[in-house]
């Protein structure tokens, strides 16, 4: 009996330590290629930019195409040549240096809840800090650029399913409306699935080259409290 009882114990502590290590976060790599000897990798971003919130029924920002959308505000101060955005839910015990933590995920850190998530990077006709507003930001013209609703390079949630979001967007300099210029961006997430999004998130704007001055966050007030 004791035998069985210890067996079982070492089962489910296994079991947890795998799913610990479903949630470990990788470097966030861009899509530059560098091979090191037999391996082929992909070069980390070297400027990151990490948000750490917490999303729930009845805050969204907007319904569209029947879902409801949340957004993370984003300020790009200078030209980029590719932008990356990864998000993941639950945050659950990782652990980012120097990451903007919301009032509402300090709330809501210890939750269990997560949701499927489905991201869009957005940008809109702002390009100035002095022409931000939160009436300028809704009659603004916003250009979709690239969404992502589940990646493999992604770690999997709690359930075991991949469903955590990357996307990584080159510009495109000859094609106004698809080139990354300074200016008003911004991150839409949504789940999937029908149903609410509720839980705490991760997401990361990343760039391969340094960007100083990138600011983001959930609310346009917050946002020019960063500027």
């Amino acid at each position: 009996m004791k035998s069985k009882i210890l067996i079982l114990v070492v089962i489910l502590a296994f079991g947890s330590n795998l799913n610990v290590q479903a949630q470990k976060l990788k470097k966030f790599g861009s899509s530059i290629e560098k091979k090191i000897g037999p391996k082929t990798i992909k070069v980390p971003y070297t400027d990151v930019v990490s948000y750490m919130g917490y999303a729930a029924p009845g805050n969204e920002d907007e319904v569209k195409d029947g879902k409801k959308f949340y957004y993370i505000y984003v300020w790009i101060p200078a030209v980029a040549p590719e932008i990356g955005v990864r998000m993941m839910s639950p945050v659950g015990k990782t652990k980012i240096k120097k990451a903007t933590k919301s009032a509402a995920y300090t709330e809501n850190a210890k939750s269990t809840d997560y949701f499927d998530t489905y991201i869009t990077l957005e940008r809109s006709d702002i390009t100035s800090k002095d022409n931000i507003s939160e009436d300028a930001v809704k009659s603004a013209n916003w250009v979709t650029l690239d969404r992502n609703d589940d990646s493999s390079e992604m770690p999997k949630q709690p359930s075991g399913s991949g469903y955590n979001s990357l996307l990584r967007y080159k510009s495109e300099a000859s094609d106004p409306l698809k080139a990354l210029t300074v200016g008003l961006y911004r991150i839409g997430f949504t789940t999937y699935k029908t149903g609410e999004v509720k839980g705490t998130f991760l997401a990361e704007v990343a760039a391969p080259i340094k960007l100083p001055g990138v600011v983001m966050a959930k609310t346009i007030e917050d946002l020019k409290k960063g500027l």
